[in-house]
């Protein structure tokens, strides 16, 4: 009898059985009663990214954004407030807003033209005696709004839950990543201003955030790219390397490839582009941060993080990862801007193409993966996914945290204890059936 049969359901019993310290079943990654488990448990209560301010920089500009597979739009009112409000109008549930970013101070239904402000609130709707008059507004209602939002640098991230650790508890050590991030702007400012390009593939959300910090897999996936380019991307993720993999906390893992660029003591190594080629960039960090500190900042250069669920910054893109089903997702990506420096701005629009565009051999070669995966847990044997490499090596950092070397699958064991915490905390009860 499969693990399947044995445990039907998605309860907290059954999550514990399918998730071991070293293997996760293939169920994990299949069952819809788990999948809608996850959207209750982490997507709707959790802090979620929803995008960056820099998308709506002036007073009623607007962006459509997705939380999980629900649509929302994050607003910028009058005064400069930033709100994520629910795609659906109060009255027969329609969308509201289908343009994919704008300025406007109101949104209005197609449908029976109620109309709303930016901020949520219902303006008005036609012919309103038959609602007894417009002082029927205030139980009519208006856009359901994110009970939450706050920003991090710039970062936009909701939770659906009015209650709940504060954004920077859940960021814990994940903020000093994007602390680090932003310091490679000679302003200090991230900005994602490049256009977004949406890949959909065929496989679970979770396989993707597994892979995003998994340093096993460069080598052979994508050996085909470094070995054309030449690059030395690949050398970084091995056994004799010096970089490691890092568990943060709270789901958030990173290859931390800093102790690989301190090594090597090349400014801007980190995005293969000399100094040379962007002199001017180069110059301004120098004038902000003085030469010592300047060159520090650009010789361990961006991070390379996944903060859970769904955000993952990859040196010169980011990624959002959106799940629609449990065996669809969509990776929403651009480049990474960073403000002050439109030389190494229009390097990072190139490379980003060459790697994760629309014909980018980067994500090409692992949304093959992906899919391959998907396909193959849904196979019968063996049911089991492995996740014991390094396990015997894994040691702790000065600060306390896991590490792992490069190559080692301790960002996974990680994200899945988390997931744990999140899906079946220890003190809910298993069914019967799940303690037989």
């Amino acid at each position: 009898m499969t693990a399947v049969e044995a445990f039907p359901g998605a309860d907290a019993g059954r999550i514990r059985s399918l998730v071991r310290p070293s293997r996760v079943h293939g169920s994990i990654y299949t069952d819809p009663a788990i999948y809608a488990r996850e959207l209750e448990r982490i997507w709707y209560t959790t802090w979620v990214y929803v995008g960056h301010a820099s998308e709506i920089p002036q007073p009623n500009d607007y962006v459509r954004k997705t939380i999980g597979p629900q649509q929302v739009v994050m607003t910028r009112d009058k005064v400069g407030g930033i709100h994520v409000l629910h795609n659906r109008c109060s009255h027969r549930g329609n969308l509201v807003c289908d343009a994919d970013a704008g300025n406007s101070g109101s949104f209005r239904c197609p449908y029976h033209g109620w109309t709303f402000t930016n901020t949520g609130e219902l303006l008005g709707f036609p012919f309103n005696q038959g609602y007894g008059g417009k002082q029927a507004k205030a139980e009519l209602g208006g856009l359901a709004a994110a009970p939450r939002v706050e920003t991090y640098q710039g970062f936009v991230f909701a939770s659906l839950a009015a209650d709940g650790p504060t954004l920077r508890e859940h960021l814990g050590a994940a903020a000093e990543r994007i602390d680090r991030l932003v310091r490679l702007s000679p302003e200090g400012e991230v900005e994602l201003t490049a256009g977004w390009v949406k890949h959909e593939v065929t496989a679970n959300w979770k396989m993707l955030v597994e892979n995003e910090t998994d340093g096993y897999h460069p080598q052979f996936v994508h050996s085909s790219i470094f070995s054309i380019s030449g690059s030395g991307i690949g050398a970084l993720y091995s056994d004799k390397s010096t970089a490691v993999t890092r568990a943060l906390g709270g789901g958030h893992t990173e290859n931390d490839l800093s102790p690989e660029f301190r090594r090597m003591g090349v400014p801007m190594g980190w995005a293969g582009t000399p100094e040379a080629k962007i002199a001017d960039y180069v110059a301004a960090m120098r004038a902000t941060y003085g030469a010592a500190e300047a060159d520090e900042i650009m010789i361990d250069g961006s991070p390379h993080i996944m903060i859970f669920p769904n955000l993952f910054i990859a040196e010169i893109q980011l990624f959002q990862i959106q799940p629609l089903a449990p065996d669809r997702t969509v990776q929403h990506v651009t480049a990474i801007q960073f403000k002050g420096a439109p030389d190494l701005n229009r390097r990072l629009v190139t490379q980003c193409v060459g790697s994760v565009g629309p014909a980018g051999m980067l994500l090409a070669d692992d949304a093959e993966m992906y899919e391959r995966n998907q396909r193959g847990v849904a196979q019968l044997q063996p049911e089991w996914l492995d996740l014991r490499r390094g396990l015997v090596r894994e040691r702790t950092d000065e600060r306390g945290f896991t590490i792992g070397t490069a190559t080692d699958e301790t960002s996974m064991r990680a994200m899945w204890q988390h997931y744990l915490t999140l899906m079946a905390p220890e003190h809910e009860a298993a069914t019967p059936e799940a303690t037989a």
